[in-house]
């Protein structure tokens, strides 16, 4: 049975490490933590901030996922939109979620992340409806 979600891997073009660690940390504020050994010959990052785990993978051949996206809940989204903003990253507002305040951008080589924030307290009105995993909670007023 399912129990919960563990983390999301994006793929990254060799070499663009030094890029991720700029971005995932000194953009969106997450930790870099340490990979296994055996993994991080690999080459790739990975950051967490809260339960939130995002994996950097490798791959030769690489595209941005472009459609593909992690869907990342945040306290605060319009502040935290602003320091996306300040550090360089593009913010596109998109208001099409009922329910939800949220952003989209991308990361240096491309990959598309979507940061939202319900308007309401509670439970998502999501959950009982869509295979959306979320990770994270909020709570707080809304700008």
């Amino acid at each position: 049975m399912l129990a919960a979600l563990d983390h999301v891997q994006l793929a990254a073009p060799p070499g663009s490490e030094d890029r991720l660690r700029a971005y995932y940390s000194g953009v969106l504020g997450m930790t870099e933590v340490p990979k296994p050994p055996v993994l991080a010959a690999r080459g790739g990052c990975w950051f967490e901030a809260g339960t939130v785990r995002l994996h950097l993978g490798i791959e030769e051949d690489f595209r941005p996922a472009r459609k593909a996206h992690p869907g990342l809940r945040v306290t605060g989204i319009a502040a935290y939109a602003a320091r996306l903003a300040a550090r360089g990253a593009p913010v596109t507002w998109d208001d099409t979620l009922p329910g939800h305040r949220r952003f989209y951008s991308e990361d240096p080589v491309g990959n598309r992340l979507e940061f939202l924030e319900p308007t309401a307290p509670g439970p998502s009105p999501l959950a009982a409806n869509a295979p959306h995993a979320s990770v994270g909670t909020t709570t707080g007023n809304q700008p």
